[in-house]
């Protein structure tokens, strides 16, 4: 007959411990591996803290021309210029072509690029001689006009927004500086992207506008080859040009 005291709970659990003591487990166990030799991480200071390197911006579209301070500031100085500068690249095969006339003419008239055929004169071909009849209309000899291109060569499908994020406009202005015309008649809506104004203007009515950083008053038509296909738009602009000069029919 066992005569053993009974143990209590307490007891009995303090006694299965020391057994397991004296049998040498005295450690935890766990199933996956671990590396008791590693170093602890330090968590790093926010002075250590790697700092990323800002993300660079989008590349800038370069400015048509480069820099302003090195423009011509003369006509004579203008026409090679416009003719060789690498910085006035816009695309295409075709010859550049200069912008011809007097300073201080009476008229400057900007079309949006050269005729297709131009190759040593600009306004060569049916939109300079609808021009000329139309300055010839207008009282003013075609040699006392001043005429120029917004494109320095004729291009098939020219992105106008483009060209104005490149900054073309400001060249034009320049331009219109320094031939200091005491009007300037703007053929192509399109263009008008490059001035800071909208291309879609409805109505055939040629619209004055003001060209931001010129202080020469500008009226906008319809472009040459718009002119050259439809009487309408040409009636359109005589009638504008007589209401913006105050001439009479």
């Amino acid at each position: 007959m066992d005569r053993r005291p009974s143990l209590t709970l307490a007891e009995q659990f303090a006694a299965a411990q020391e057994w397991w003591r004296e049998a040498g487990v005295n450690s935890d166990f766990a199933d996956a591996p671990r590396n008791w030799l590693e170093q602890p991480v330090k968590p790093p200071s926010s002075a250590e803290v790697p700092v990323k390197p800002a993300q660079s911006a989008t590349p800038a579209i370069p400015s048509l021309g480069g820099d302003p301070l090195g423009w011509p500031q003369s006509l004579a100085e203008f026409a090679p210029w416009w003719l060789t500068n690498d910085q006035l690249a816009t695309g295409g095969s075709a010859p550049r072509i200069a912008p011809r006339g007097p300073t201080e003419a009476e008229l400057m008239v900007l079309v949006p690029m050269p005729e297709e055929a131009d190759r040593e004169r600009l306004l060569s071909g049916p939109q300079g001689s609808l021009i000329g009849n139309m300055l010839a209309a207008m009282g003013i000899a075609e040699d006392s006009a001043f005429l120029a291109a917004a494109l320095p060569r004729h291009a098939r499908h020219p992105d106008w927004q483009t060209l104005a994020d490149r900054e073309l406009g400001k060249v034009i202005v320049h331009l219109v500086k320094i031939a200091a015309p005491k009007r300037l008649l703007i053929l192509g809506r399109a263009m008008l992207p490059l001035f800071g104004h909208g291309s879609a203007q409805p109505g055939q009515k040629p619209l004055p506008i003001e060209l931001q950083g010129s202080p020469v008053p500008a009226l906008v038509s319809f472009g040459p080859e718009n002119l050259l296909e439809t009487p309408r738009f040409r009636a359109a602009l005589w009638r504008g040009w007589l209401d913006w000069t105050g001439g009479r029919q």
